[in-house]
Parts: C-alpha cells; sequence; structure tokens
C-alpha cells in the first residue's frame, strides 16, 4: 500500500490541512490517525445532524468500555476553560477520544459484506484545528462547512456593474448556521432552511440581497405553517437550542 499527504498551513488561519492520497491493498488491517493533544476535558463534543453531542473522555462505565469508537460527522472538538482542539474531516466518520487523544478512522479494509472493501485509491481530507476559548460555532462548526464545501473561484469576463460583494441571505446570529437554501417544491418560492448549532437561544435577522414579497414559515416537508415576521429584505423570529427552523420567502426582482 502506498500513501501520501500534503500538510499545508493556512495562511489567514490556524487549520492545519492533510490531503491525503492512498492505494490500499492490506486487508483486517484499520488504518487510524491520531492527535495526542495538551488539553483537559472530561468530553468531547461531537458534530451530529443538527446540532453536537458530548460524549466522555475517560472509561467509566461498562458502556464506555464497549465504546470502540463513535460517529461524528464534519469534527470532533476537545477543549478546555480558553483553549482547544478540534479534529475537522471531510468524508471520515468514526471517530474516538479518550484521555488527551483524538483519532479518526481512515480505512477499514473489512472482508464482509463485501470482500473488496476500502481496496483501491482513495482521497480526503482531514485538518487539526487549534483554537482559542471554549467550543464555539464561530471557530469549529464554520471551519468544519468551510473544509467540506470550500470556496469556489470562477472566471468572469468584463464588468457586471454589480457590487464587489454580495450574498442572497446572512443571518445575524452567530450561532445560527445556514443549512440548505432551495426553489420550492411548489411555487416559485426560495425555502431556506436554518438550524441553531450553539445550544443557545433568541432572537435572529436573516438578511436577503433584495426585498422579501412574502415569508411563512414551513415543516420540513415545505408545508406552510404560519406567516413569518418581515420587512424590508428581513426576516425576524426567535430560536431555541438546537432547533430547526424552514421558511419559504418570495423575493422582488432585483
Amino acid at each position: 500500500s502506498e500513501i501520501c499527504q500534503r500538510i499545508s498551513l493556512s495562511h489567514h488561519g490556524p487549520r492545519l490541512d492533510f490531503a491525503t492520497t492512498i492505494h490500499w491493498d492490506e486487508r483486517h488491517t484499520m488504518l487510524k490517525v491520531a492527535f495526542p493533544v495538551d488539553v483537559l476535558s472530561p468530553v468531547a463534543t461531537h458534530e451530529i445532524q443538527w446540532g453536537n453531542v458530548q460524549r466522555p473522555t475517560h472509561r467509566n462505565t461498562s458502556w464506555d468500555w464497549a465504546r470502540f469508537e463513535t460517529c461524528a460527522h464534519k469534527w470532533v472538538d476537545v477543549s478546555e476553560g480558553d483553549y482547544g482542539v478540534a479534529l475537522l474531516n471531510d468524508s471520515k466518520y468514526g471517530h474516538d477520544a479518550l484521555d488527551n487523544m483524538i483519532s479518526l478512522t481512515l480505512l477499514k479494509s473489512a472482508m464482509g459484506p463485501d470482500e473488496n472493501a476500502d481496496q483501491g485509491r482513495h482521497e480526503f481530507v482531514y485538518a487539526l484545528l487549534p483554537h482559542t476559548g471554549n467550543f464555539s460555532v464561530k471557530t469549529v462548526v464554520r471551519e468544519g462547512y468551510a473544509l467540506n464545501s470550500p470556496i469556489a473561484a470562477l472566471p468572469i469576463s468584463g464588468s457586471t456593474g454589480r457590487k464587489t460583494t454580495t450574498s442572497l441571505c446572512t443571518v445575524s446570529n452567530p450561532n445560527v448556521v445556514i443549512e440548505a437554501v432551495k426553489k420550492s417544491e411548489q411555487d416559485d418560492g426560495v425555502v431556506i432552511r436554518l438550524y441553531e448549532a450553539g445550544r443557545t437561544r433568541g432572537p435572529v435577522e436573516v438578511r436577503f440581497g433584495t426585498s422579501v414579497k412574502r415569508a411563512v414559515e414551513c415543516n420540513l416537508l415545505e408545508e406552510e405553517i404560519a406567516d413569518a415576521e418581515f420587512g424590508g429584505n428581513l426576516i425576524s423570529f426567535n430560536i431555541k437550542p438546537f432547533e430547526i427552523k424552514t421558511f419559504k420567502v418570495t423575493l422582488e426582482p432585483g
């Protein structure tokens, strides 16, 4: 088997990326990466869908001893009062955090149900992210999204006559994440889905690039629940910890 890595440090931040290419020929062999970190924390925070969950970094009960590894989506974080470290990934989900060691399973090469599982070429990226302060959405969650959905640069010809920077929508609360923006299944409205990622509550404003003509709150099936509060290019609402909110808006041409 062959492993090739390109390790790079971001120019404008502390994230250390490990771009990895593997040609894997092993069987019954697990490949993991582990980082010993100088952080004192009794729990590790794991990202799950629409939020996160904390799991112990020690083995105490029989359930702890039986837990070989745990799943997480884009990151796992261990933090003490004023410092922490997160392990980010773009496609690997088996983690374990024991004492001061954070590990990520890269390949398992099991032989069942597929006897050729994990054989061949693999390309993926994982990253180590040290940060000041305790775990926060601004530092960890947003870097996880940045690793999984990097900015794409495209060439344009001539001048567009528009502002140098613009956005379809932005959110005022730093703990609220815009998870999805899509066209409505029923009409020409725009559906926006958000969730609270920091286990906090409070008011939220979503600002659009043009004026809002109509706004309604929907469920996950895009069925209308109630009219949403809006004015100008803003919609306003309150959110609870880990709550999911879905809105359908009709925008003025612009």
